[in-house]
């Protein structure tokens, strides 16, 4: 009886432990750094906030300049910014920066044009992005939402914008 009493002792031990861990892990993957990437993507930022109307202006010219230069299309308006990727079923990438105001990154790419599908019990089902069909019933494959390069845990449409993250839709099968 000792013996067993021992056991539970420890298995409640253990599984507090990993819970702790699971919590740290969480709380320092949610810690937004604004960087900028490996590949040269513009970094996620908000708007300046005291800089003048010239100054401003001048600046976001040379981004907007800079993001051409590197294949980015820049959408929309607002102080939040983001980096939103499309990859199609060939491997072909079409970069984006966004500007919303909007708390979810699927109530902006919807301002936008750039995300389309249908309502189910789990959220947004999206069947279209960029204009580009992936349709499971149709053609064996889906979109897949990425945070940061991993998987996404939860839908784009209750996804909120976090400054210093990227999302990306993949076609999957």
């Amino acid at each position: 009886m000792q013996r067993k009493m021992k056991s539970n002792l420890v298995s409640r031990i253990l599984c507090m432990m990993l819970i702790v861990a699971m919590a740290l892990f969480t709380v320092g993957c949610n810690k937004a750094e604004e960087k900028e990437t490996p590949s040269g993507d513009v970094a996620n930022v908000t708007a300046p906030a005291d800089n003048s109307q010239d100054d401003a202006s001048g600046d976001a010219d040379a981004n907007q300049a800079e993001n051409e230069a590197n294949g980015v299309t820049e959408l929309g308006e607002g102080a939040l910014s983001f980096n939103f990727s499309v990859v199609d079923k060939d491997g072909n990438e079409t970069k984006f920066l966004i500007h919303t105001d909007k708390t979810t990154v699927g109530d902006a790419l919807l301002e936008l044009g750039l995300i389309e599908g249908d309502a189910g019990d789990y959220g947004l089902y999206v069947k279209k992005v960029n204009g580009i069909l992936a349709d499971y019933d149709v053609d064996q494959t889906y979109w897949g939402f990425f945070v940061n390069g991993e998987y996404a845990m939860s839908g784009v449409d209750s996804t909120d914008v976090v400054a210093g993250e990227s999302y990306a839709f993949k076609v999957s099968k």
